[in-house]
């Protein structure tokens, strides 16, 4: 491969540096959305690749939003320039987790170093994972959460962070739309485990997708579980995608029926938009979940 000059790469990057400073303007004239101010939105930035996170910030900020999630640490200084905070983020993938004994020592360490970062920048929230069954009988896995979970419950309680595990559906094979093999593919079970923990700071993160996927019955399942429910995601099922009228998920009575549970968390909205017009897709998902 030939080398590419010094001149074109400096190029390259002036004109891409230029880009982002267009859309940053176009943002910026935006006028902020009149948001009803009881859902508090966030968005995931790993759903808008390969959109930099500078150009999300700024949108994300115009419409009236108040954290850009699921962000590396390394990259929080790009949040706090516009006021933005991290609803939620981790340390360790879902293909590892407190399911296998095994797996413990790596989860506890990424989990308490999430938690440091997390408060030291105002992140409410920290994503962890069960990890995959791998021929794991159901409650020898439950038991193994609980007892992983409780060796990082006091590092939360003391920093002030909630450490939420998520559900995944374990039912689509394609990649990052579903989970086959995943241990906590069921809401119940999950809820389950982090009440046995026994800690305020212990939580499940409530994706409506999963949770649609692998059960309907949405609303149920919020009023049920509402005290353990500590962050939340959404998405169109099928797809993974726009929460539009092609998707089968009513969102707005979704949304009430959080907000009557006394939910106070953000709301991150983790879809893919299938036009090219990605930001067009965020404001629409937001105003349909703006009750």
């Amino acid at each position: 491969m030939n080398p590419v000059p010094r001149r074109a790469f400096i190029a390259s990057g002036a004109l891409a540096a230029t880009a982002i400073a267009t859309s940053a303007n176009a943002a910026e004239a935006m006028p902020s959305a009149a948001l009803h101010g009881r859902i508090r939105h966030s968005v995931c930035h790993w759903c808008f690749n390969p959109m930099p996170l500078e150009e999300l910030a700024l949108a994300a900020k115009a419409m009236g939003l108040g954290s850009v999630e699921l962000v590396a640490p390394e990259n929080f200084p790009v949040l706090r320039r516009h006021g933005l905070t991290c609803a939620i983020f981790g340390r360790h993938s879902f293909d590892k987790g407190f399911a296998h004994v095994e797996e413990h020592d790596g989860c506890v360490e990424a989990c308490t170093r999430a938690l440091d970062e997390a408060a030291a920048f105002g992140s409410p929230n920290v994503i962890t994972f069960s990890g995959f069954r791998r021929g794991l009988d159901r409650e020898t896995g439950r038991r193994n959460m609980i007892d992983g979970l409780k060796k990082v419950a006091a590092h939360a309680e003391k920093r002030g962070v909630n450490l939420c595990l998520e559900m995944l559906n374990s039912r689509v094979p394609t990649s990052m739309k579903g989970h086959p093999d995943y241990f906590c593919d069921d809401i119940d079970l999950s809820v389950d485990i982090v009440k046995s923990v026994g800690s305020e700071r212990v939580k499940v993160l409530f994706d409506v997708y999963h949770v649609q996927i692998m059960h309907g019955d949405v609303i149920a399942r919020i009023r049920a579980h509402a005290p353990w429910i500590g962050h939340v995601h959404t998405a169109g099922v099928p797809g993974r995608n726009d929460l539009d009228d092609a998707q089968e998920i009513n969102y707005p009575p979704i949304m009430r029926a959080l907000l009557e549970a006394g939910y106070k968390g953000h709301v991150g909205h983790e879809f893919i938009p299938r036009g090219p017009d990605k930001i067009a897709a965020l404001r629409q998902a937001v105003a349909v979940c703006d009750v």
